[in-house]
């Protein structure tokens, strides 16, 4: 265990998969039959304290499991007291009936996987397998126990702190890799936004600045020199379009890029998380609204597939149809039912205005696959205004890049 009592804040519980869990734990109690028959039978005596003994340490030991599998908050300094009663219940009960019939010994082996699964320090956990094994082997031979007898019960509790121990440390390892990726799906959304900011300020701040500088001139020259004033209107003017243009080419390399782009996007920030990505495409190019609608639904898709999915693969599927485009984002992790947020419900709407439609659903055998759908535009019809700007932009974008050597259109 740590030093650092209740240094960290206590994890949410797990739910009812974690009492499942520790639920599944009395089935080990199927090795405490042969005291308790012996003594319902009147084998051993006195009955009593027996009884009460193994009560007590089935109960307890069920809640030392509890505590970490469900991850209940409670401080470490009770549960290492808990360790050290249930121990000492252990050690005490053996200690008085390993003598007679029924094999009392066997009592250390829940000891060792109390200990293993219930001690986060790794090295005090070895100890404490050691030491319950010890315990067997001490007690055996205090008690008068065969020697076969006492050997084989040691190397049970040898076998099962070691297979408690192996299993708790993969799970806390599970764990921790989890919570990576969650941490770092949320720095990447963090440094995406740093890196708007400070792009956006580098862009507009100086333009601004510019501009109340040039107002403040124009308002003071206006009643005393008209044709001054009107130049340096002018003036306004020129950097106001300047800046128009500036922001356009910044809207078309963070929003308005191809949907090429976004699957690279897509594809490295999955890939640096553990999650094998798989990318299909088929079919016609994307039209102008269908490449913006799928740009955002790829980008929420895989924000749920950080975030929710505990995924360790993702398909990625773009067809352009005559009729319709569709994209698909299918992962391999838990599934479970559809609760859509606020970006499943904008991102519905930004469809819907399309003429398009959003599904998420679980996928059988494991997962959840977010599907949406954009009819082809009919021939010879306009685009949106919004969409013929982007188109003009797009293109600007393509000369540029053509200009320095690069192929236009789509990269992915």
């Amino acid at each position: 265990m740590s030093g650092t009592d209740g240094a960290a804040p206590p994890r949410p519980a797990r739910g009812w998969r974690g009492w499942l869990l520790v639920a599944t734990h009395t089935l080990w109690f199927w090795l405490l039959v042969a005291p308790a028959g012996a003594v319902a039978h009147g084998r051993v005596r006195p009955a009593a304290p027996a009884v009460a003994g193994l009560l007590a340490f089935a109960v307890l030991y069920l809640a030392l499991v509890a505590v970490p599998v469900v991850e209940l908050a409670v401080r470490p300094a009770v549960r290492h007291a808990g360790l050290a009663l249930f121990a000492l219940l252990g050690i005490v009960l053996a200690g008085a009936y390993a003598s007679g019939p029924a094999g009392w010994l066997v009592l250390l082996m829940y000891v060792a996987a109390a200990g293993a699964v219930g001690l986060d320090r790794t090295g005090w956990a070895f100890a404490w397998v050691g030491g319950s094994v010890l315990a067997v082997l001490a007690i055996g031979a205090a008690d008068g126990v065969s020697a076969h007898d006492t050997a084989e019960t040691a190397l049970i509790t040898l076998l099962a702190g070691a297979v408690t121990l192996a299993f708790a440390r993969m799970a806390r390892v599970v764990d921790e890799l989890r919570r990576t990726q969650r941490e770092l799906a949320r720095t990447a959304v963090e440094q995406e936004r740093l890196r708007f900011a400070r792009d956006l300020h580098d862009l507009l701040g100086h333009t601004l600045s510019l501009v109340v500088v040039k107002a403040e001139v124009v308002r003071r020259l206006a009643p005393a020199d008209p044709g001054r004033a009107a130049a340096e209107a002018g003036e306004i003017e020129r950097i106001g379009r300047d800046a128009l243009a500036e922001v356009r080419e910044a809207v078309t390399g963070y929003r308005e890029r191809d949907f090429g782009r976004e699957v690279d996007n897509a594809r490295t920030v999955l890939s640096d998380v553990g999650i094998a990505v798989t990318v299909r495409e088929s079919g016609h190019p994307l039209g102008v609204e269908a490449d913006d609608a799928f740009r955002w639904a790829l980008r929420e898709g895989v924000t749920n597939v950080l975030r929710h999915s505990r995924a360790s693969r993702c398909e990625i599927g773009v067809h352009g149809g005559v009729r319709e485009s569709v994209l698909t984002v299918r992962d391999d992790g838990v599934g479970g039912r559809a609760q859509p947020g606020n970006g499943l419900r904008g991102l519905g709407e930004r469809l819907a205005r399309a003429g398009g439609e959003l599904r998420l659903e679980p996928v059988r055998g494991g997962g959840m696959q977010l599907t949406a759908r954009v009819p082809a535009p009919a021939p010879g019809a306009r685009p949106a205004p919004e969409a013929a700007s982007r188109r003009t932009d797009a293109r600007r974008g393509d000369d540029r890049r053509t200009d320095a050597g690069g192929p236009p259109g789509r990269t992915g």
